[in-house]
């Protein structure tokens, strides 16, 4: 590996650790740095321990799992379809976790749904996650009849816009206090996610993580065009068929448990082609997971307004951080993607 990439990995990792103790210590409550280390390291119990070990830890392992997530599998579509502006959410599994979602929250009214299942998390989570593997099984099916993968995107994206205009019915329809909750939801949430969330979600999201790392030389091959990556022994169907498989574990799993969340799939691949000046997978792969988990722990800290006990929506803050650092990285880079 070149040192000019070896320290780029460094630096980033050191980045990483930084932002996710800042992300702990800034809240409405001002933690010392020294209180984190005695609560983590020691299990000494203060004051503070409720707060880091309850609220502030999970939301940034969180914040570090999502972000990577969410910025892999916008890498994998990007592959995918040779696409720049293909996100993770691309094929609609963020408009099928919203139907489930919308469908349980519009039935809150219903007799036979306890109206714990639409208050709770776990509700909102199971919905989320079934209505995104019905869009998944559509996809998968589809892609099996499909060769083109252009045309495999138009049908993802039209799976996007019915599930969309489906959820836009029901929010016509639907009753104000139920209307508020599915809102709620769409905002995007990483406090929501409790260490009884998190024994579900980390072995999803890290078998996703962990399959996306073995695929570094096929992603490379198919780079190179579908005929190239046939003619090097690549079985182009196959790999299709786990990209997607493994884009909508990554983004469904992340969408159900923390709501949808914008633009760090689609930026962070931009930014890290940007920074290493490569479209080696071997290096943008693990500096996507780096460079998501920084990004979304950088939101979340803005998103708290530090000293302050207001709370920003997570899903508005990575938009409005994420567009601009796009724009800037195609400027800089304007033949990076010719």
């Amino acid at each position: 590996m070149p040192l000019r990439t070896t320290i780029i990995f460094l630096l980033l990792l050191m980045i990483l650790v930084f932002v996710f103790l800042m992300d702990i210590l800034l809240g409405s409550i001002q933690i010392p740095i020294q209180k984190i280390f005695s609560v983590i390291l020691t299990n000494h119990h203060d004051g503070y321990s409720e707060i880091i070990w309850q609220f502030r830890l999970p939301k940034a392992l969180t914040a570090t799992l999502v972000g990577s997530s969410l910025a892999v599998s916008g890498l994998l579509m990007q592959t995918l379809f040779k696409n720049p502006l293909a996100g993770p959410y691309v094929l609609g599994i963020s408009s099928g976790a919203s139907l489930g979602v919308a469908l349980l929250i519009m039935a809150s009214g219903a007799s036979w749904i306890p109206i714990f299942m639409v208050t709770s998390g776990w509700g909102q989570i199971f919905a989320a996650i079934i209505g995104a593997l019905l869009i998944l099984m559509l996809v998968l099916l589809f892609s099996t009849r499909i060769n083109d993968t252009v045309s495999l995107l138009i049908v993802g994206m039209m799976f996007g816009s019915i599930t969309g205009a489906l959820v836009n019915v029901l929010q016509s329809i639907t009753n104000p206090d139920a209307l508020k909750i599915f809102v709620i939801w769409t905002m995007g949430s990483l406090s929501a996610v409790s260490w009884e969330y998190m024994y579900i979600m980390f072995p999803m999201l890290f078998a996703g993580l962990l399959i996306s790392l073995l695929l570094p030389k096929q992603l490379n091959a198919l780079l190179l065009g579908e005929n190239y990556a046939k003619s090097i022994g690549v079985t182009v169907f196959r790999l299709r068929f786990i990209i997607i498989l493994v884009t909508c574990l990554l983004a469904g799993a992340a969408t159900a448990f923390t709501g949808p969340i914008a633009f760090i799939g689609v930026a962070v691949p931009h930014i890290i082609r940007g920074i290493f000046r490569s479209s080696d997978h071997r290096i943008i792969l693990p500096g996507s997971i780096l460079g998501g988990a920084i990004l979304l722990l950088m939101c979340d800290i803005v998103s708290q307004l530090p000293g302050s006990e207001y709370t920003l929506p997570i899903n508005s803050v990575s938009a409005i951080i994420g567009a601009p650092i796009i724009i800037w990285i195609i400027f800089k880079n304007k033949n990076l993607y010719s």
